[in-house]
């Protein structure tokens, strides 16, 4: 039997000491004694969110099923235990062994959110390993970085050793087994970064130097070891049926963010939003067959014991093969109990069958995304939906009887007016007006509107990576606008308004884009008690206010400036197959105010085919549009985008499965 870490006292004086005790179904069991390799996979949040994360099972599917290697996990201790274990000077532990994570030779930390930043120092000290990776030795683990944040690694690359710049199932094996000869053949922590940094995807941050300008932009980036690339190459899994899928996934013991099995149907999408970097860096958009996700499906349910499929991916309904999926699934589990959550679904007469099929005899909300209340600014942001469609299917959705409905947009895009922030107010109520052509004796009750608001963060590899960012101000007198144009609408008594911290975004905004002059910001702010950030009480701007000045950063560089053209980005080294002047051009059509197709009407030769497959490659899908492979030609891209116009896509979910 396992030793705890943690003394029952300690436990019993916690807040979910389930957290930090592991066994839970499907844990992986060896002896670290039988293993060359120990690696501990790092969430740096509360195990309840970390729990839900898909790509953790993915990695701890593909590390555990190598002899060789022993793959654990750790999350962030929740602020009581850590509180507990400074005091009595406890190092943090893996889950499955109890052991410190000080003895392990790997520690990887997935980057899912800029807010997070803080947490991963807490790992690191809790850990008992220099924060600073310069200070590690070859008795420390070496500490990885991946996700989502790691398109620009430059804030944080100060406390990594490397980051792994692409999809795990690509170059995972690769890299524990180049380590394991450096270890056999006794190189030093050098030698294997400098083996690792000839491998696509690998970025080594301590071999390369940046140069800055008098006006703080970047005068160059460059290497200062000849064993490193000049560019950092994202790695992909070009055949997502072939690759690795956990059918054993962990089942916690107690109730997590997302406690159900998880179908991954897609990567990538196809539509192309400007404002989502998701949608650009995940490319080219690749499928799962349809039989290796029924053998999934049928497997992790029976591993599990859960009572919900969930398919996920950022755009479902462009799944090819989604209606021969859902009907199967609906069909083979229904009758057995079994819900089926179907997010980004857009609404049409097919998502509204499927939703009365498997939702509980209660209608629970739908979720539209129009990102934008007037027609002109979801074209500047490429959402190729209209007005029109987002009220047929509000309408089809209220005959099928929903009555609730949450509206998400977002504040601050690129060229926004007063207009389109009224327009906000208006198309909620527009929508509730939709409810009331329902003869009264057939509605179901009162219609519910709950619109939210986030504000808009710039993101690298996005068209809109150039764009000024609003400050909180800005974003607070945008709310308090739009708050009165709702109390304006005839229909306001059914509109719900909520929206997003203005602080917390601008914070997000600087981490986002920020440089490695960053780093000291997030160490003091740290230092001064900042944690768990994107947790509203807990999240103090004060304390990094304080932070920014102490280290004489400007806010407004970062956010409140329009980039020029030619500027170098702190995330330039690195080549995602999506290009730079793919991304201008989509920043000019922005501010032409057209549209882009999606990629399988139209390929406008954003970069991504250098992959060699995915949706770049399908049959049928659309040619290269020859005037946007020139950019001499961009007048006409623009003056032939306002005719590409899409109207068949507005996005619906069920929220009440999510």
């Amino acid at each position: 039997m396992r030793k705890l870490a943690l003394s029952d006292e300690i436990l019993l004086s916690v807040e979910k000491p389930a957290r930090y005790i592991g066994g839970e179904v499907n844990m992986r069991v060896k002896d670290p004694k039988e293993t060359e390799i120990r690696f501990c996979m790092c969430f740096p949040d509360v195990y309840e969110i970390g729990m839900s994360h898909l790509g953790i099972q993915i990695l701890y599917d593909i590390i555990n099923k190598r002899d060789d290697a022993y793959c654990e996990r750790v999350y962030s201790p929740w602020v009581d235990l850590d509180k507990l274990m400074r005091e009595k000077n406890i190092p943090l532990f893996a889950l499955e062994s109890q052991d410190p994570i000080k003895e392990f030779d790997f520690l990887g930390i997935t980057l899912q959110y800029e807010m997070c930043y803080t947490n991963i120092l807490q790992v690191l000290e809790l850990s008992q390993i220099p924060i600073y990776a310069k200070d590690r030795t070859k008795e420390h683990p070496i500490v990885i970085g991946g996700g989502p944040c790691s398109y620009n690694p430059e804030p944080i690359a100060d406390f990594f050793d490397f980051f792994y710049i692409g999809e795990g199932e690509a170059a995972y094996n690769e890299m524990l087994d180049i380590y394991k000869q450096c270890k056999k053949e006794g190189k030093t922590r050098q030698e294997y970064l400098e083996q690792m940094a000839q491998i696509d995807g690998i970025y080594v941050p301590a071999f390369y130097d940046v140069k800055y300008k008098e006006d703080n932009t970047i005068q160059s980036f460059e290497k200062i070891n000849p064993k490193a690339p000049d560019k950092v190459k994202k790695v992909i899994a070009a055949d997502l049926s072939e690759a690795e899928y956990p059918t054993k996934p962990l089942v916690p013991f107690i109730k997590a963010t997302q406690d159900r099995v998880v179908l991954e149907i897609m990567r990538g999408c196809i539509r192309g939003c400007r404002f989502c970097q998701a949608g650009m860096v995940y490319r080219p958009t690749r499928e799962r067959t349809l039989e290796f996700l029924k053998e999934c499906a049928y497997q992790m349910l029976k591993s599990t014991g859960h009572e919900e499929i969930s398919l996920s991916s950022l755009s479902s309904s462009d799944y090819s093969v989604l209606k021969e999926l859902v009907y199967f699934l609906i069909e083979e589990f229904g009758s057995k109990g079994v819900n089926i959550s179907l997010p980004s679904l857009r609404i049409d007469a097919f998502a509204l069958d499927v939703m009365s099929k498997v939702q509980d005899v209660r209608k629970s909300s739908l979720t539209f995304a129009p990102e934008a209340g007037s027609q002109r600014l979801r074209d500047v942001v490429n959402k190729g939906l209209t007005e029109e469609a987002i009220l047929k299917g509000a309408s089809e959705a209220f005959w099928s009887g929903w009555n609730r409905v949450k509206l998400y947009f977002m504040l601050g895009l690129p060229t926004e007016n007063q207009e389109d922030i009224e327009g906000i107010a208006v198309l909620s109520d527009k929508i509730a007006r939709e409810y009331y052509q329902i003869p009264k004796d057939q509605r179901n009750g009162k219609v519910s509107i709950v619109a939210s608001t986030s504000f808009f963060v710039p993101k690298p590899f996005t068209p809109f990576q150039w764009s000024r960012m609003n400050t909180a101000q800005e974003y607070i007198e945008k709310q308090r606008f739009l708050r009165g144009k709702i109390n304006e609408q005839l229909n306001r008594k059914s509109i719900k308004y909520s929206w997003h911290s203005a602080e917390l975004s601008e914070l997000e905004g600087v981490l986002a884009r920020g440089d490695r002059r960053i780093s000291k910001v997030i160490y003091d702010a740290y230092k001064d008690g900042c944690l768990y950030d994107s947790w509203s009480e807990h999240f103090n701007v004060d304390k990094w206010i304080k932070a920014f000045e102490k280290n004489g950063i400007d806010i407004a560089f970062y956010n409140s400036r329009e980039r020029s053209e030619d500027e170098i980005f702190p995330w330039d080294f690195l080549d995602v197959g999506v290009t730079k002047a793919f991304l201008l051009r989509e920043y000019k059509r922005a501010k032409g105010e057209a549209v882009t197709p999606n990629c399988r009407q139209t390929c406008y030769n954003c970069g991504a085919k250098v992959f060699g497959g995915g949706v770049c490659f399908d049959e049928g899908c659309g040619q290269v549009l020859d005037e946007c492979i020139e950019e001499a030609n961009e007048e006409v891209c623009i003056e032939e985008g306002r005719q590409d116009r899409l109207n068949d896509s507005g996005e619906v979910h069920d929220e009440g499965k999510n």
